[in-house]
């Protein structure tokens, strides 16, 4: 029985990861639930699932979830330092990490300085401290298994692989709601029109990214530090269909890929169970519903996020900090109306021109320029 503590559960990978954990009772048990501001879906999740304890991260939400699980002998904690107390629980054997942006990367590390393996859905942990976070688990000997299904696919390619020398990695993208559009018709995108997205379901901040490929360039730095890899071993393709979900080239020219439905509840439960595969009741792809499978480069000058992301990966320091800082606030702002879809890309640009480049940060410097960004970020939208 592993005991899970979930980040995020009321987010989109939260509700899918309960999801698995309540088709495999026998073999996983929520022991930790965390929100920030959905109280009524925590307690709903905690009812059902019993947990040791629940964080809810808003204090003026604290009174309620506590009313409604103290009865219960649930522990109900607030605030965002609770998060690091309990991701050191001894009981807990995986910390899935489901938080949005940089919220998840103090608790990640706390959780790995704590000695948990972590099961990865927050990929701006790596884009923004890739090296202090990869290099801690070395450390501490923990595993860091990948829950985007990009990475999966990478890492399940990989199983069996780990002693054969990769040429290079290929991501793939499904080009989100906006693929094969100019410039000009991104400038009159609306927020509904970018939410959009034609093959997955996922929380608005996520779905933006999509939108404008920086998920995708956020992707690819974390591929970096998860695998080990260089700038120029990471490619990404368009793959509109989104059943390829990821490939891996080996030095002998062949290529392994990992296929399947878009399904986020396949890579969580293989995050949760590895080294196994458990059987589930997901839906089965079948080659005969999708009789074509296409693939096509990416138009970096159309969505610049992606180009800027390889830039920032390639200069490294604090570069990729700067952009998920600026990212998130210029996502934000786009999610007000406050600004347009192509700003977004134009407020990350300008805010790794204007902002002071460290080299070598340590997780101090990574804090300050990621409130430095969100200032700057926030000068330059007003």
């Amino acid at each position: 029985m592993k005991k899970i503590a979930i980040l995020g559960s009321t987010g989109s990978i939260g509700t899918q990861a309960l999801e698995v954990i309540k088709q495999h009772q026998d073999k996983f048990e929520a022991t930790v639930l965390t929100a920030q501001n959905s109280s009524e879906l925590l307690i709903k999740q905690s009812i059902e699932f019993k947990p040791n304890t629940v964080v809810i991260g808003n204090d003026d939400k604290y009174q309620e979830v506590f009313d409604a699980l103290d009865p219960l002998g649930i522990k109900v904690f607030a605030g965002k330092n609770a998060l690091n107390h309990v991701v050191q629980y001894d009981e807990i054997d995986v910390v899935l990490t489901a938080l949005v942006g940089y919220s998840g990367l103090k608790p990640t590390i706390t959780a790995i300085e704590a000695g948990k393996n972590i099961a990865l859905a927050n990929k701006e942990t790596l884009v923004v401290a890739g090296g202090l976070i990869t290099e801690l688990a070395q450390q501490k000997g923990v595993n860091i298994y990948p829950v985007d299904s990009e990475h999966s696919a990478i890492f399940q390619c990989l199983v069996g692989e780990f002693h054969n020398k990769i040429e290079k990695i290929i991501l793939t993208a499904s080009g989100g709601p906006f693929r094969g559009k100019d410039r000009d018709f991104l400038s009159r995108v609306s927020k509904q029109d970018a939410l959009k997205h034609p093959n997955w379901d996922m929380g608005a901040k996520i779905t933006i990214d999509s939108a404008s490929m920086m998920n995708k360039g956020l992707e690819v730095i974390e591929a970096k530090w998860l695998f080990g890899l260089k700038s120029d071993q990471i490619e990404v393709v368009v793959h509109p269909q989104s059943i390829v979900h990821s490939m891996v080239q080996f030095e002998d020219a062949s290529i392994k890929a990992q296929l399947g439905l878009p399904d986020m509840r396949i890579p969580i439960q293989f995050a949760l169970s590895y080294p196994d595969r458990i059987k589930s009741d997901f839906p089965r792809f079948n080659f005969a519903d999708y009789p074509s499978l296409t693939f096509e480069k990416p138009d970096l000058e159309t969505f610049r996020n992606l180009q800027l992301a390889y830039d920032a990966m390639e200069k490294g320091g604090n570069h990729p900090c700067i952009l998920n800082a600026a990212n998130e606030i210029a996502v934000q702002e786009f999610l007000k109306e406050k600004i347009g879809f192509l700003e977004i890309s134009e407020v990350v640009e300008k805010c790794l021109d204007k902002l002071p480049f460290i080299s070598e940060p340590a997780l101090e410097d990574f804090v300050d320029t990621d409130k430095e960004t969100r200032i700057k970020a926030l000068e330059i939208i007003n």
